[in-house]
């Protein structure tokens, strides 16, 4: 009898083990699915950006929409250059952007708002735009026309309107023509000068720059932030994979400020 006991008492066990066994494999597979599902949900509203980017049109100098909206995030906050907000702000946030990239012009339209409207208008923290040029030499010619209407105080005004009126990356829309349009529509003044500024060797030599400066960050992509404040050792990169949102960008922000 006790041998059958044995018996029975070994295959209870063994099956104790498998069952073990057989759970923990279980939850090995229910963590990998989950971070599976974690990551294709960032993959997925990446793509939908994209798609919105590209079904919305754009690229027409003859017909320059949203510089009514541009004018009212904007309005009242000051800008030199392009930086927005008040030159006293303790927290600086840069964004290195591509004009003709559309995830950026999906973060112009639904993630910056809300951090320009809130911390930026408060003053708590600046907002600057620095050209980091990935895509085309046509990225260069709209990164330059950008820092030319910084230079009479239209800098965020002109951004902001471009990515509104985006065409498809490396089709040729950005144009003198089309350049123009975003430029009036930003409501730069000089619009003379502008052409003489944005093709000037020293607003080229700044585009390069910037973008030199986002390679020697490691930046990999566009938009890509960094930030500088009481509560940072220095300019900080902010991992990409932190800001899926406002309130991710605003919480950069707050703890900056610490």
């Amino acid at each position: 009898m006790s041998g059958k006991r044995d018996r029975e008492e070994r295959r209870e066990e063994r099956l104790r083990q498998e069952a073990e066994a057989t759970s923990g494999e279980r939850r090995q597979q229910l963590i990998k699915l989950g971070s599976a599902a974690a990551f294709l949900a960032v993959v997925v509203v990446a793509v939908l950006i994209v798609v919105a980017s590209s079904e919305s049109g754009g690229g027409d100098a003859s017909n320059v929409k949203g510089a009514a909206e541009v004018n009212r995030l904007l309005e009242g906050i000051s800008q030199k250059g392009l930086v927005l907000g008040r030159p006293k702000a303790k927290i600086s946030l840069i964004e290195f952007g591509d004009l003709q990239c559309p995830v950026c012009k999906g973060f112009s339209e639904e993630v910056l708002p809300p951090v320009i409207e809130n911390q930026v208008s408060a003053g708590e923290a600046t907002l600057e735009f620095r050209n980091y040029t990935i895509i085309s030499q046509e990225s260069v010619l709209a990164g330059a026309a950008a820092i030319a209407a910084g230079e009479q105080g239209r800098g965020w005004n002109f951004v902001e309107l471009f990515y509104r009126n985006q065409g498809a990356e490396r089709s040729g829309y950005v144009t003198d023509e089309f350049l123009t349009a975003i430029a009036r529509g930003a409501g730069v003044p000089n619009i003379a000068r502008w052409n003489s500024d944005r093709r000037s060797k020293s607003v080229l030599r700044e585009v390069e720059a910037t973008t030199a400066e986002a390679e020697r960050l490691g930046l990999s992509g566009t938009p890509s932030f960094v930030v500088e404040g009481p509560g940072t050792a220095g300019i900080e990169v902010v991992d990409a994979a932190d800001v899926q949102s406002a309130s991710d960008l605003e919480a950069v922000i707050s703890r900056a400020a610490r």
